[in-house]
């Protein structure tokens, strides 16, 4: 063998393929897509042990001729489809407690662990400013009502002496009429009676009535309602002098301390955090490419390293309806789902990272597979029997997929039949091979 035939067999070779032969190929998966690294890697290393033969045989290595490859027996088997993906624990119901209020703590009540109540007392600030406040409000509102009061009883006396006057001079009015009618008065006297008439008239009519009876302006009952709103603003506020709980369950966080003023907490952090840490879930961002097989109800078994080994049991029990950008550039939507962790005793403690393992998809009782067994090709997939120490191409349905196995189905398979592991891109049936079983 000259040089130049020994370079192109030893190239030859190195493509996987018989020499003469200038193809082109790539790896792909049942998708159409390139293979994944892991797919990749376990295809690489049987290729690799192909290569190393050959190259053996070139330099004058002995033997039978055929590539050497990996067989198993075809066998049923279970195989799951699994999510795993991690996010942080905490409670089911958590609250941050602030505070609006520009006063200086005299009082922290509780300390981090502390079980609470709702409603329970956290804090107490100092309530001096506030009360003068309040005293203020007050006053505003007495002298708001007072005023109304007033307002009121004008308008009743003054109605009252309107209509005594109308009513006189109706009286005068009709007896000068009566008078003007025999010629005893002049006409100047009749018109001057009924000027007097309509005067009494017109200031009857210029009070405010209610349910007929005369009522104060009404801008007097907008001075009590608004002196009356602010005097509950600094009555709630004296309340949150008091700082108190919105709900039951563990202070987890107490972030400031006796002497500094409640509005103006380090970071804009709240004075305190408080968790309901009978039930703890966990958080977490399921792609949008999985999401469709997460349904509400679904068992996920946690993890994480806080529990030693031990599985906990969860539930899914939220899905949000809406996703959300994935984030680091990526243009992935993720959809934050929630799983509620059964074990009301468990290890795990809010604020830390576990990881949930969700079965999307299942089959039992199949024939399975390695992933890298399965050689894809323009759209079709085949599993790569040995028969005689040849290759013999099987199409193939795939079914259910886990990390390193894929469910299988086809016309051609059977129980013991024979198949290469990891199969090299360019094995074509007839191929020649040297099975070695794992």
């Amino acid at each position: 063998m000259t040089d130049q035939e020994y370079e192109k067999e030893l190239a030859a070779l190195m493509n996987g393929e018989p020499a003469g032969q200038k193809k082109k190929r790539r790896l792909f998966s049942r998708s159409g897509k390139k293979w994944s690294k892991k797919r990749k890697v376990l295809t690489a290393a049987i290729g690799a042990a192909v290569v190393f033969a050959a190259v053996s045989k070139l330099f004058g290595g002995s033997g039978p001729a055929g590539i050497p490859v990996e067989t198993q027996t075809l066998a049923k088997g279970d195989v799951q489809e699994v999510l795993s993906i991690s996010g942080p624990v905490s409670g089911t119901d958590s609250a941050e407690v602030v505070s609006r209020l520009h006063a200086e703590i005299q009082e922290i009540l509780v300390k981090e662990g502390d079980r609470v109540e709702a409603g329970q007392v956290l804090a107490r600030l100092d309530p001096t400013d506030v009360e003068k406040e309040v005293e203020i409000a007050q006053n505003a509102y007495d002298l708001a009502v007072a005023n109304y009061n007033e307002a009121q009883r004008d308008a009743e006396q003054g109605y009252a002496k309107a209509v005594q006057d109308q009513r006189a001079a109706k009286r005068d009015h009709d007896r000068k009429a009566m008078l003007f009618a025999s010629g005893d008065i002049s006409q100047v006297e009749m018109e001057a009676a009924e000027d007097a008439l309509n005067d009494a008239i017109r200031q009857t009519d210029s009070f405010n009535l209610e349910n007929g009876k005369p009522a104060a302006d009404r801008s007097y009952s907008l001075q009590i309602k608004n002196a009356e709103f602010e005097l509950e603003k600094k009555k709630k506020e004296l309340e949150e002098t008091q700082v108190t709980s919105p709900i039951a369950g563990t202070v987890v966080r107490v972030n400031s301390r006796v002497g500094r003023f409640a509005d103006t907490v380090d970071d804009d952090k709240p004075l305190f955090a408080v968790d309901n840490l009978d039930r703890l879930e966990m958080k977490i961002s399921v792609s949008e490419y999985s999401i469709g097989k997460v349904a509400l109800g679904q068992k996920a078994e946690i993890t994480a390293d806080i529990l030693d080994g031990a599985v906990e049991e969860g539930i899914v029990t939220a899905i949000s309806p809406t996703g959300e950008e994935k984030g680091g550039g990526s243009t992935e939507r993720v959809i934050p789902t929630t799983i509620e962790i059964q074990n009301p005793d468990t290890k795990l403690i809010a604020g830390i990272t576990a990881r949930a393992r969700i079965v999307l998809n299942e089959a039992k009782d199949v024939w399975v597979v390695p992933v890298s067994a399965v050689i894809s090709r323009e759209g079709t997939d085949y599993l790569a029997a040995v028969e005689n120490n040849v290759i013999r191409l099987i199409p193939v349905t795939l079914g259910v997929e886990g990390d390193v196995s894929v469910e299988v189905e086809g016309e051609g398979l059977s129980e013991g039949l024979v198949y290469v592991v990891s199969p090299d891109a360019s094995m074509m049936n007839g191929t020649a091979v040297l099975p070695s079983a794992s």
